[in-house]
């Protein structure tokens, strides 16, 4: 088994990035022009290496070479924007791993590209953004560089990505060392361990809460030790947790509402299923059923909303109302989405900076509510 912090730590080795890895500061895949760049990359590593896999890692300073993070992102459905620009797609993976200097919110992001069972090359199925339907990729060095006359795949890597792979094979030592650390780590926050089918360990933190007759927590976090995986991180949502002798459950929830009047809604229930010889499987389902309003008062909340964003524009001083509103502004601009009112989302994306600059809780909720959204459109 392959501990991801390791393999990090051996590919940014290798200072220059190549035909089997790349390394970015960020990825934005909300945007046509983000996405496009993500696909023409994930194109051009599958077409230059067809038989081992490929890398991209993210949060790290090109300059420098410097690990500096990025937010935690667990959009499963990944594979589904592949699915759907790419002939002959690769199968990818997007894993979120921790480095203990880092703040507890920030980690590396790793996406391997699988390589293909069939030797097809990869190209463009549809036009986005400044690419063509039928475009090709291919890496030569650092860069992916369009190619037209290419019929067949070769392989330069095997050895090398198979010599890196192998030495972050993981051990005792790590494992044990890992689950120091995430104890030390969340000391204040419960932690717990379980080890699963005598080869696989589990750790868990969160304050836990009862509402209802239901328990959930906060400020969860919650590590795949062996591997060095972060498999859920929210200093906001509430979550169930469960497990038996052969699986880990996470059942996610949202809190939304109007006029102080929220209720938990279920987003997402992920589960870890551990097999014989070292397996295991995560499958995400999809739960969210939106809460549904008056459209008459949802107009006003808009309307309200609008009006808060527009002082922020003028850098008004706000009264303690507005700025309770203001807090409440992402999650109802999102319910008025969902409730038929299509321009809230671009009042709510357009929203970003305003918020980003008027504090940090307000940018960590404009957050949550886009999460919720990307996680809606991928389903």
């Amino acid at each position: 088994m392959i501990n991801k912090r390791l393999l990090i730590k051996n590919l940014l080795a290798h200072n220059d990035e190549s035909s089997f890895y790349d390394k970015k500061l960020q990825i934005n895949i909300s945007s046509k022009e983000g996405k496009a760049k993500f696909l023409k990359h994930i194109c051009a590593l599958s077409n230059s290496n067809p038989n081992n896999n490929s890398y991209i890692v993210i949060g790290i300073d090109d300059q420098y070479n410097h690990i500096i993070g990025v937010d935690f992102f667990d959009d499963s459905k990944i594979q589904n924007l592949v699915n759907a620009y790419l002939s002959h797609p690769p199968v990818i993976q997007y894993e979120n791993i921790p480095f203990p200097h880092l703040n507890n919110d920030k980690v590396v992001g790793l996406v391997t590209i699988r390589p293909k069972e069939t030797k097809e090359i990869t190209s463009l199925r549809k036009n986005i953004w400044k690419y063509c339907i039928g475009s090709v990729f291919f890496r030569e060095g650092s860069m992916s560089i369009p190619k037209n006359s290419v019929t067949q795949l070769t392989d330069f890597n095997s050895e090398i990505v198979t010599a890196i792979e192998a030495h972050a094979q993981n051990n005792i030592e790590y494992t044990l060392d890992g689950v120091f650390d995430f104890m030390v780590q969340r000391e204040d926050f419960d932690p717990k361990y379980k080890v699963f089918k005598e080869y696989f360990v589990m750790c868990w933190s969160g304050l836990r809460k009862s509402v209802k007759n239901q328990t959930f927590y906060s400020r969860v976090d919650i590590a795949l030790i062996n591997e060095q995986v972060r498999l859920f991180y929210s200093a906001l949502d509430a979550v169930e947790i469960s497990y038996d002798k052969d699986s880990f459950e996470i059942t996610e929830y949202v809190n939304l509402g109007l006029d102080g009047e929220n209720s938990y809604f279920k987003l997402e229930k992920t589960t870890i299923t551990f097999g014989n010889n070292a397996t295991y499987n995560i499958d995400s389902e999809f739960l969210f059923s939106p809460p549904q309003y008056d459209k008459k008062a949802l107009r006003h909340t808009f309307n309200s909303n609008n009006a808060l964003m527009d002082r922020l524009k003028l850098d008004a001083e706000l009264t303690l109302e507005q700025i309770s509103d203001l807090k409440n502004a992402p999650a109802t601009y999102l319910i008025c989405y969902f409730n038929g009112i299509e321009e809230a989302i671009t009042r709510l994306k357009s929203s970003k900076k305003l918020l980003y600059n008027y504090s940090e809780e307000a940018y960590d909720l404009y957050k949550k509510s886009m999460r919720i959204l990307r996680k809606v459109k991928y389903n």
